[in-house]
């Protein structure tokens, strides 16, 4: 492997080379390729610190993540000319060889090859390459004659925001963005238009969704003024859509808004509004999911407000204790949640047993991999609560429930249940000499690093 992966280095260092480029010449061109794709963290580093990167890699020290991967393969598509150049013989082939031999697994390769090839063929932005071959193809065509938008394309870009939604927690929350970006670009570009009325409606709808999964994926790759600008577009289109659909987005962009800002009063009336929102809706789990959420933001900061929490989550279950069968808005919230907000707010409250109690019975309900971003805060909430109890033992056994929590927070990358990690690692501190702990630091350090 050591061998392969000198290897690849060497045939990186002839990549630059040939093309008689120097270590500036191609940061800047990754540079640029990063700010074209929105990645910006590459996109707003130093040149120098670049350079450094593309030293490393030259040296075998390190090999390319999956957004300089990106990046190289943007950049080496094209010849040094500017045309493009894709088939046997090309640098672009020799790149993917090259990623190949320092150990990029031959899906990831493929991925690669397929996106950067849609992306420099195509006469448009390329960020629409991430959608699929047909919805491009017709969304190219929409975009040149407005006039032609239908509803089975604004469906196909709904869907293309749902498979996006349906890989968190399986996916790079970066490379989910990335394709996320895609669908909000091609909806920015529709909304610009003037279409008939029943079109206009189901275009704002499919909008609001595709802004407020991107809001919640900028987020997630700690791009807070991007999404926090985002939650505001996604709730600025759903006026007028469907009310439950609104309060969805702003149950979370609460939950954004909180942890990236700290305002919790702000977060309260943004939760105040996804209630109001949601009681104008059909869908019940909706409002279960709103009203348990009023409830946590009521326990947070200070002063703590028992009594509306209490009512807030008095009224979730009573939304859920109805008939949901049939409700619109199918998956988008449980009972096993609603037990994970109860233990949340019971631990604010001082009432750790029973916050205990409610957060395991909520991680027995989450158990699909879709699951596993909301398992993980859920479990570190349950570690905090079962330090609560000061029972014998609880330090030490608050400190085993978080082992699987950082293994599921380094599979995921999710923000929020890294910061209640840390919270929940602090309250630790008393205990910082014994072994357990020493223990749960040590797999945080190799796990979590960069995070």
């Amino acid at each position: 492997m050591d061998g392969q992966r000198k290897a690849g280095a060497r045939s990186l260092r002839k990549l630059r080379t040939v093309r008689g480029w120097s270590w500036t010449e191609l940061a800047t061109q990754l540079r640029f390729h990063a700010r074209t794709l929105r990645i910006k963290r590459i996109g707003a580093a130093q040149l120098s610190s670049i350079r450094r990167t593309i030293g490393r890699w030259e040296s075998a020290a390190s090999v390319p993540d999956e957004q300089y991967q990106l990046l190289l393969a943007h950049t080496y598509a094209r010849t040094s000319t500017g045309s493009v150049a894709l088939g046997p013989g090309s640098d672009f082939r020799e790149l993917l060889d090259t990623l190949a031999l320092m150990g990029t697994i031959p899906e990831r390769l493929e991925e690669i090859a397929g996106t950067v090839s849609a992306a420099v063929t195509d006469t448009g932005t390329h960020l629409l390459a991430f959608l699929g071959a047909p919805v491009h193809d017709e969304l190219a065509g929409v975009l040149a004659r407005p006039e032609s938008l239908s509803l089975s394309l604004l469906d196909a870009l709904a869907e293309s925001t749902r498979s996006v939604d349906r890989r968190i927690g399986t996916v790079p929350f970066m490379r989910l963005y990335l394709a996320q970006a895609a669908a909000v670009e091609a909806c920015r570009h529709l909304l610009l238009g003037d279409h008939p009325a029943q079109l206009s409606s189901r275009l704002r709808s499919v909008a609001a969704c595709t802004f407020g999964l991107a809001a919640r994926l900028a987020f997630e790759t700690h791009d807070d003024v991007a999404a926090l600008n985002m939650y505001a577009q996604a709730v600025e289109v759903a006026a007028g859509t469907d009310p439950s659909e609104r309060a969805l987005i702003r149950s979370s962009q609460t939950m954004v808004v909180y942890y990236s800002t700290g305002d919790v009063r702000r977060a309260r009336r943004i939760a105040d509004g996804a209630v109001q929102d949601a009681l104008r809706g059909e869908s019940r789990l909706m409002r279960a999911r709103a009203h348990a959420l009023q409830a946590e933001m009521a326990v947070r900061g200070e002063p703590v407000r028992r009594r509306d929490a209490e009512v807030a989550l008095h009224l979730a279950w009573h939304d859920l204790d109805g008939d949901t069968a049939d409700d619109p808005m199918a998956g988008s919230f449980s009972k096993g949640r609603l037990r994970g907000f109860e233990g949340v707010c019971g631990i604010f409250l001082g009432e750790a047993e029973g916050a205990e109690r409610r957060l395991a019975e909520s991680a027995e309900t989450l158990k699909q991999s879709r699951e596993s971003v909301q398992r993980a805060i859920v479990l570190t909430d349950h570690a905090v609560a079962r330090l609560h109890t000061s029972g014998a033992g609880a330090p030490q056994s608050a400190a085993e429930l978080l082992h699987e929590c950082v293994d599921l927070i380094a599979a995921t990358r999710g923000r929020v249940a890294a910061q209640r990690l840390r919270r929940a690692r602090l309250e630790l501190r008393a205990w910082r000499r014994e072994s357990f702990v020493a223990d749960l630091d040590d797999h945080i350090h190799t796990a979590l690093v960069g995070i």
